[in-house]
């Protein structure tokens, strides 16, 4: 997976039968499901691999518990099977884990029982754990931390979690395995039309500043919330389809929850529900679900979703979480599909749609990543059906995913700090195997230390930044540059 082996391949390259834009879950989907179908397949990220929504999520693999009581049953048995397709395709990067829901009165005790046994079962022979009543002594021997007043119980039932930034490097490079080119830090500018169809785009390589023309027979708009954007550059006339929301996560040291099963809290003060879910050795407390008119790429969490999270959290739990427990903040944009007659995003469907501009432009967007591999199975099947490509038969059901850190040689195995398992060996990978071009690329997604405690990321930021500068032949301008931009950045990770 080496960036400049793919910058060749596209510049020597006449015509593309698919472009997508876009790589994140949808995008890096697409590509290997359009690559292994046999079709030249090109996908292009402005910035980075899962810069956007796709690194900011739960890091859960689900049928969507609260879709139960909308009574959207066909979508959570769509994602369960989903859910099954993704645990059995990437079993290195991907794991079952265990979740309890804590009752404290007897009618939830089995409201919520059998809840989550119709979740169960809605997953049909795709099931990965069978759903069982807890005591109340059960409970408080697998959560220590739990508020004992008034509890009664528990429910245990099975979801899957990854680690959503490694996924999708995983999926670039079965892509790239399978015949397609895909390249990061090269942006979209506009489209190139001939009797008002596309039939190509400009790009910039952002990181050397070289514009290049991409000739393609159709074109998958797969940016998330920057859907929009992207619809408007092809028609002046688009009324926008995205509605996006704001969700957040709190990390905190496995101190604060010290547990091997996750947690579901059933009802938050807004009638959400909230998760505490160990990961990388540390747990992510979250979300909310705040509408936002604001689609930037680097969204910041609002003191009132932070102390939203903090105060149900505690509700729940012996722990008085405060602010200066938190090691890192992230928040992320949800491209919700805009409904009529719809006030709340909590209310508003996590289904993808697919809609096709006159010029040919094939846009997805919504869905969540449990169901990528549907969304990019849909999105394929409608560009081949809007184009002159021959219709060929998804096969992303059975293409195991490729596994990563697979570094030739060890160079250093050196600890990058005492805290955390990462090593120089991993920077290296990160340069060479991973496309990773910037300090942020490194710590924010390659290896997830910004998200996991912004300190010790700023801390070892100077020696992972001399690597990436030594490995790229960068001057010492570029070297300065990458460390203002990324104490910059991590400001953001800070809670305010």
């Amino acid at each position: 997976m080496n960036r400049n082996d793919q910058l060749i391949t596209i510049e020597t390259t006449p015509i593309w039968d698919i472009v997508i834009i876009g790589g994140g879950a949808t995008g890096l989907g697409s590509a290997l499901d359009a690559a292994s179908r046999g079709f030249k397949t090109l996908c292009i990220e402005k910035t980075d691999f899962s810069k956007g929504t796709s690194s900011r999520s739960t890091k859960l693999i689900h049928g969507g518990v609260r879709y139960l009581e909308q009574g959207n049953f066909a979508m959570v048995k769509s994602a369960l099977h989903e859910r099954w397709f993704m645990l059995k395709n990437a079993p290195i990067s991907t794991k079952k884990i265990p979740f309890i829901l804590p009752v404290f009165s007897w009618w939830r005790y089995y409201y919520y029982g059998f809840g989550l046994m119709l979740y169960d079962f809605l997953s049909g022979k795709f099931s990965i754990g069978k759903t069982s009543f807890l005591s109340k002594n059960d409970v408080i021997e697998k959560i220590p931390e739990i508020r004992e007043k008034s509890l009664k119980g528990g429910i245990l039932y099975y979801d899957g979690q990854f680690d959503d930034s490694q996924i999708c490097i995983s999926l670039a490079k079965t892509a790239i395995s399978k015949g397609a080119t895909v390249i990061n830090h090269m942006a979209f500018d506009s489209f190139i039309y001939e009797n008002g169809k596309i039939i190509g785009i400009n790009a910039l390589d952002t990181i050397d500043h070289k514009k290049l023309e991409i000739k393609t027979k159709v074109v998958i708009n797969a940016t998330g919330v920057f859907a929009d954007d992207i619809m408007q550059k092809d028609s002046e006339k688009h009324i926008p389809i995205v509605s996006p929301s704001q969700g957040i996560h709190l990390v905190v040291d496995k101190k604060h929850y010290n547990a091997n099963d996750a947690m579901l809290i059933p009802k938050t003060t807004d009638g959400r529900i909230l998760f505490a879910v160990p990961w990388l050795n540390k747990v992510v407390i979250g979300t909310t679900d705040i509408k936002t008119s604001q689609i930037v790429e680097e969204p910041i969490a609002t003191e009132e979703e932070i102390m939203f999270v903090l105060e149900n959290f505690n509700l729940y739990t012996n722990q008085k979480l405060t602010i200066k427990d938190i090691k890192s903040v992230f928040a992320g944009l949800r491209p919700l599909v805009k409904m009529k007659n719809i006030q709340s995003t909590a209310d508003l469907i996590r289904d993808h749609t697919i809609a096709v501009s006159p010029s040919g432009l094939v846009t997805v967007t919504g869905g969540k990543w449990t169901t990528y591999r549907k969304m990019a199975r849909d999105a394929v099947n409608k560009a081949l059906r809007s184009s002159a490509l021959p219709f060929r038969r998804c096969k992303t059901r059975r293409i195991k995913l490729l596994t990563i850190n697979t570094l030739m040689m060890e160079i250093n195995n050196a600890k990058l700090h005492q805290d955390f398992e990462y090593t120089i060996n991993d920077v290296h990978n990160a340069i060479h195997n991973e496309m990773a071009c910037t300090l942020e690329d490194i710590l924010a997604r390659r290896i997830r230390l910004l998200f996991l405690d912004v300190k010790v990321a700023l801390e070892v930021a100077p020696k992972v930044c001399s690597i990436l500068q030594q490995e790229l032949k960068k001057d010492d301008n570029w070297y300065h540059q990458q460390i203002d931009s990324f104490a910059k950045l991590a400001q953001g990770y800070l809670p305010k």
